[in-house]
């Protein structure tokens, strides 16, 4: 698989926190595993750790968010924009294999995928927002 089929994946992962209690999501892990016919091991390894990683960042993530996007906690966000937010900060500010204007475009690509009609400007003006804070 290419990097943004495997960044669909984690994203699909990560959006699953929304509705299952954090002690269930290994199982839903195995079971979402068990339905991609086409992921080799190599794959689905990438695609736990990246996921496991994005979530144990999430309450960082989410103290970050809340601060740059004015007006928008996360609270209040739509679980697709938070999700796709979420994935693109941790890829911004932990992955080393990402570089900030992919996880950038990624992300917007994602929201206009399956975010509303405005999610691909609110996640870019956001993680914009993010991105000239860290230089």
């Amino acid at each position: 698989m290419v990097r943004s089929e495997l960044r669909e994946h984690v994203f699909k992962m990560l959006f699953q926190i929304e509705f299952n209690d954090a002690a269930d999501m290994p199982e839903h892990l195995q079971y979402y595993f068990e339905s991609l016919d086409d992921a080799a091991e190599r794959d689905k390894e990438y695609i736990q750790k990246k996921y496991e990683a994005a979530a144990a960042k999430i309450p960082e993530i989410d103290a970050l968010l809340n601060d740059t996007a004015k007006g928008w906690k996360t609270t209040r966000m739509s679980k697709v924009d938070l999700t796709i937010l979420r994935l693109a900060v941790y890829e911004m500010k932990w992955d080393s294999d990402v570089p900030e204007g992919v996880a950038i475009n990624e992300a917007v690509e994602l929201a206009k995928r399956f975010g509303g009609e405005s999610s691909s400007a609110f996640v870019n003006g956001v993680l914009g927002k993010i991105a000239k804070q860290e230089s």
